[in-house]
């Protein structure tokens, strides 16, 4: 309980440092604070989905292509738009990650664009993470994606076995580094002297 509190504390102190304007706006129409790159069909109804809710529950603004798309979205430009504009970055690695081209692409997109990112090895270890070469990417995708993908790799993240973990402590564990780096972002800024809310002219 005590950690929750301070959760929400650290909180009042991101939206606190808000432009007033945005703090105005309705959560679904401020840029995301946290964008989850994630693989659905491995994550979405766990680590992914149940991190999205509780970051949705302190009221911060994280984006998860399930929950924050609906018919009739372009795809690409949803989700570049929101990586683009987003604070930081989570990228969730399962075993069967590296299969999803779209997960490779967004998580490319996020490292190229310089954002803090905080890799979570779900049931997978760094070293056993790598591009496959199957033949549906040209070679400079290729060359891209793994550099991206080494990256991350190298990037100290947080581990879990969903078979002997505790759900809750994790959530509470990843929750917390979330709003560390939030707030570490939102001081670098204001140290630039850049807009907190996201970097309008990017």
């Amino acid at each position: 309980m005590q950690r929750y509190s301070s959760a929400k504390s650290l909180c009042r102190k991101i939206i606190h440092h808000r432009p007033h304007h945005q703090t105005q706006l309705p959560i679904t129409r401020r840029p995301c604070d946290v964008f989850i790159n994630h693989r659905g069909t491995d994550t979405k109804r766990t680590i992914a989905g149940l991190l999205h809710d509780h970051l949705s529950r302190l009221r911060l603004n994280p984006f998860l292509d399930s929950k924050n798309m609906k018919p009739g979205d372009r795809l690409f430009d949803k989700i570049d738009t929101a990586i683009k504009h987003c604070k930081l970055g989570v990228a969730v690695f399962s075993p069967r990650y590296c299969e999803s081209y779209f997960c490779l692409h967004e998580l490319a997109l996020i490292m190229e664009s310089r954002k803090k990112v905080i890799p979570i090895f779900y049931d997978v270890k760094p070293s056993q993470l790598q591009v496959p070469d199957n033949g549906t990417c040209s070679r400079k995708e290729l060359q891209r994606f793994s550099r991206a993908l080494e990256e991350a790799k190298y990037t100290v993240g947080l581990t879990f076995d969903s078979i002997n973990g505790d759900w809750s402590e994790f959530l509470t564990t990843a929750t917390d580094a979330v709003i560390d780096n939030l707030i570490e972002v939102d001081e670098e800024r204001t140290a630039n002297r850049e807009p907190m809310g996201f970097l309008q002219n990017y």
